[in-house]
């Protein structure tokens, strides 16, 4: 492009010097002429500007279109099409060059989008991979050990087998959790709507993790001290699963002696349900992935606790699916705030 304008101005320079001299010529001829000489002049002049201002008007187009050209080129459209599309427009230059920036603003994220999608996808490979990996090789070792001789010591016999009941139940626990995430997405879950009170189910599912809660010397509490009910419509069994997912976690990762409560906001025509923690908290570094497949925020610990790393994402999917919003907020050493929205029930 430098050497086009290089041109472009040797070549004005030269021109500018012509007509310079034409202009010399034409001082000359008119001291001593008559109107004749003043017209024929004028005719002179009238073309060397012209000329100037065709040689400058297509340098101009030259340097403005051939990028466009070879943008249209890669794009693969037709020409015509894009003229008739511009053809009353006096900018058609400055619309055909927005129109294909625009285009290609859009191409460079959707490649920037494919190649996220690849990376996750090699990912989640990677740890679906491992997560069925860890218990088909400790079951395998577990039953080795029986058939080497163990089966016959009946004080290892029976310890080895429940270790791999244990890994049995895990690896069934994620086959069902990837298909469910898989139906989820692909909309073939159905979900069966009615009318509950959310208040309710959260009790009963405290009453069911007290035994859990009181092992990691966590006090659960439901927050609601209003007789009325809390009527959404909704999903149950995915709604009570999502809020078994949540109290679960805060269990699992709660401090020795902290507190789980769930907590209800009235917005009108939704209800937003909180389930808080003051546990170790999620670092900001973090919160960006924790919705994600088998992300896991710390990896042994997680693992120790037996959980497949698809709580969240599955959470994520059945609020999603009800056209509702979760989020959550976090800070480390201060605890964890999980907080999704349900419609209200409009039928008495």
């Amino acid at each position: 492009m430098k050497k086009i304008r290089i041109k472009t101005i040797s070549a004005v320079a030269e021109i500018l010097g012509g007509v310079a001299s034409i202009a010399a010529s034409a001082a000359v001829i008119l001291t001593g002429s008559g109107p004749l000489g003043f017209i024929s002049v004028l005719i002179v002049v009238f073309f060397a500007v012209f000329l100037i201002a065709r040689f400058v008007i297509n340098r101009f187009f030259i340097y403005k279109i051939t990028p466009l050209y070879r943008i249209i080129a890669a794009k693969n459209i037709s020409t015509k099409k894009l003229i008739s599309e511009h053809a009353d427009n006096d900018h058609i230059v400055e619309d055909v060059k927005d129109e294909l920036s625009d285009w290609a603003d859009k191409k460079s994220e959707e490649i920037a989008r494919l190649k996220d999608n690849e990376r996750y996808r090699r990912e989640f490979l990677g740890n679906v991979s491992h997560e069925i990996k860890t218990p088909v090789f400790t079951i395998q070792g577990y039953i080795l050990t029986l058939l080497d001789g163990a089966l016959e010591d009946k004080h290892i016999n029976r310890l080895y087998l429940e270790r791999t009941e244990k890994n049995i139940d895990r690896l069934i626990n994620i086959i069902k959790d990837i298909d469910e995430i898989s139906k989820l997405e692909n909309g073939e879950m159905v979900l069966n709507f009615s009318k509950f009170d959310i208040v309710s189910l959260a009790r009963d599912i405290c009453d069911s993790l007290e035994i859990d809660a009181q092992k990691n010397e966590i006090t659960l509490k439901v927050n609601y001290s209003q007789t009325s009910p809390v009527n959404v419509h909704a999903d149950k069994a995915h709604i009570e699963q999502v809020l078994v997912n949540l109290i679960t976690n805060s269990i699992k990762y709660g401090k020795k002696g902290g507190n789980t409560s769930i907590n209800f906001i009235d917005l009108i025509d939704k209800v937003v349900v909180e389930v808080e923690d003051d546990g170790i908290g999620i670092d900001k570094t973090q919160h960006a992935r924790i919705f994600e497949r088998f992300y896991r925020v710390d990896k042994s610990r997680s693992r120790a606790h037996g959980g497949t790393g698809l709580g969240l994402a599955i959470v994520k999917h059945i609020i999603e699916a009800h056209g509702e919003q979760v989020t959550m907020r976090s800070e480390i050493d201060t605890g964890t705030v999980f907080s999704f929205t349900l419609t209200k029930s409009t039928v008495k």
